[in-house]
């Protein structure tokens, strides 16, 4: 679609989620719910890991206890010591030890599969909902923030995903087995140890619930900043001839202190909770530690017990504060998800009518019966537009910028639906039609030309698939471009960069010429595009259109007047609507519009 169509420009800032009295708590809470659904698919493989991760936290958990009781021995048969039950113990304990790691890494294993699975899947979804998504959006988005939404967004999701659940369930499993175990060695000091969670937890909820807010302006910020990235590096031609670099380089500095600014409050914040946590289960220790001291000296607990139980104290502490400092990564993915997972449920294209009309035999009549459009309802661009154009005709449409010419087109090919009134082919309503069916009608050559990285055979073959390198050969030799690709270094193997700097902008219009010509569709629209070449090129070009369009139904946009004085209909539009038609001669004797265009173009000449 050429950039002059873009009725909205990209705004400078992303779309903020929704927000309400209460919108980080809950705004995080729902993307928690929308992650979580999304991995329905992966849910048996997800619980088969949280099992492992659980049978290897419980294994682990009996070790201390285990080491306890070889204390206790030890003690009670010294100095004789009792080395038969103290190898049981010990055996016992490397096979626990040995059982534990092994779930461990399977666990590890099949997360890290299920991972890169999910991940793939999601940027399989993205891309087939770009392909659904109706042309307004790219006209109202930011191309960048988009692609970071595909590449920056699901990384995250990616690095963290293992992760957090590997490390929740073991974090939850370790707290609640310790608390069952601690309790049967002593209730009191078991107490005094758990009166430090529902501190650490009110404590580290808040400074999450705060922090969220930072995370998701993170991943927002990031991605204007992608595409400023993308727009400085795409245009550096146009920065560099007109001095901006300056102006880039500031505008760039901006979006990246306040990306600075946003991720070192996320980071500042989030780890708050960590130390804070800490705080509070030191103290707990510190005073499990005292107390127990004390029940040792009066037989309340044996020696191995109060070893146990302070090894349990650590492992207690320890996955309240990995669950602390887990906070920064789960807020980074929720954050990340929710971006995702806002695109994926934009408003997509009106699904096709079903059943669908087609048309058999083309033969290329197009009729707009009293068309009207506007990109916004408050500015109407097409105004009862009715035209009837007979197969074979080679349709002009002329006017000065704005007067709605490339929205004419946009309509024909339905990237946009007409406010009201009806455009047919063959006397088939294109709304009747299915979207895929009626493009498919049409070839179109843009004022600007698109080749994707690849070699020259790909980029000809785009449009049909099918079509054999003869094929591709009779179509650049009409096309006056054969001579241009046999003289590159692998001809048709030749390779061609993803902006096409290694051939010039006609060669590249040349060659979506013959692009078009390969796919060889019954109908042609084109955007004349001459302007910034030379002579010759303009020579070969025009040459090439006049083949192009033989026999053909073809719309062209005519920017130089002159080159479209043998059609058959010229549409000379004004302020949305037809005020002359005619051909050439017929609208010059005229005397109106077209001839004061005509006139004022050739006096420039």
């Amino acid at each position: 679609m050429p950039k002059n169509s873009r009725p909205v420009k990209a705004p400078k800032t992303a779309k903020k989620g929704p927000a309400d009295k209460k919108g980080n708590s809950k705004n995080m809470w729902a993307s928690f719910k929308v992650f979580v659904k999304s991995l329905g698919k992966y849910r048996w493989p997800i619980l088969g890991c949280v099992l492992l991760t659980i049978g290897s936290a419980l294994l682990g958990l009996f070790i201390p206890k285990i080491l306890g009781d070889m204390t206790t021995i030890a003690v009670n048969s010294y100095p004789d010591l009792d080395f038969g039950a103290l190898g049981g113990k010990a055996i016992l304990v490397i096979v626990l030890f040995c059982s534990s790691a092994a779930l461990g890494y399977a666990q590890a294993y099949i997360l890290a599969v299920v991972s890169a699975n999910y991940t793939r899947d999601l940027r399989e979804k993205i891309l087939d909902k770009i392909s659904r998504l109706p042309i307004s959006y790219f006209d109202k988005h930011q191309y960048g923030d988009t692609l970071s939404r595909m590449a920056n967004d699901v990384d995250v999701i990616t690095t963290s995903m293992s992760q957090e659940i590997a490390d929740i369930s073991m974090s939850v499993t370790t707290l609640i087995g310790v608390m069952v175990l601690m309790l049967t060695i002593s209730v009191p000091l078991s107490l005094i140890s758990f009166i430090v969670v529902p501190l650490s937890v009110i404590v580290v909820g808040k400074i999450m619930m705060f922090a969220q807010k930072y995370f998701r302006e993170q991943q927002n910020t990031l991605g204007i900043l992608n595409n400023e990235v993308e727009e400085d590096y795409s245009g550096q031609v146009v920065i560099k001839s007109n001095s901006y670099e300056d102006d880039a380089m500031n505008e760039f500095n901006k979006i990246n202190e306040k990306l600075t600014a946003v991720t070192r409050k996320a980071q500042i914040f989030s780890a708050l909770s960590f130390p804070v946590t800490h705080i509070f289960t030191n103290l707990g220790y510190v005073a499990v530690c005292a107390l127990g001291g004390v029940f040792v000296v009066q037989g309340q607990i044996n020696i191995g017990g109060i070893q146990a139980f302070i090894q349990y104290v650590s492992r207690f502490n320890r996955p309240i504060t990995e669950i602390a400092s887990t906070t920064s990564t789960l807020q980074a993915l929720l954050a990340a998800s929710e971006r995702i997972f806002e695109f994926l449920n934009e408003p997509e294209e009106e699904p096709d009518v079903i059943p669908a009309q087609t048309i058999e035999n083309v033969k290329g009549e197009v009729e707009f019966h009293n068309v009207n459009f506007g990109y916004t309802p408050e500015r109407q661009i097409i105004r009862n537009f009715s035209v009837k154009v007979k197969p074979g005709m080679k349709v002009a449409i002329v006017g000065p910028t704005g007067a709605g010419k490339t929205t004419l087109i946009n309509l024909l090919m339905r990237f946009y639906e007409p406010n009201s009134g009806y455009i047919s082919i063959d006397g088939v309503p294109t709304k009747e039609m299915k979207r895929a069916d009626v493009r498919k009608l049409f070839g179109m050559v843009l004022q600007d030309t698109w080749l994707f990285s690849g070699s020259v055979e790909e980029n000809l073959r785009y449009g049909n698939q099918s079509a054999t390198l003869d094929d591709i050969k009779r179509a650049t030799t009409s096309s006056n471009v054969n001579h241009i690709i046999e003289a590159l270094p692998g001809a048709y193997h030749s390779m061609i960069s993803e902006d096409s700097d290694n051939i010039s902008a006609g060669e590249k219009q040349l060659l979506t010429i013959a692009r078009a010509m390969v796919a060889n569709p019954p109908m042609m629209i084109l955007d004349e595009a001459t302007s910034n070449v030379d002579t010759r090129t303009e020579q070969l070009i025009q040459d090439s259109f006049e083949k192009l369009t033989r026999g053909r139904t073809s719309f062209v946009i005519a920017h130089r007047l002159s080159t479209i004085r043998n059609s058959d209909l010229i549409l000379v539009m004004r302020d949305g609507a037809v005020v002359e038609q005619g051909n050439h001669e017929e609208l010059l004797k005229l005397g109106g519009f077209y001839a004061e265009l005509y006139n004022s173009q050739f006096a420039e000449g």
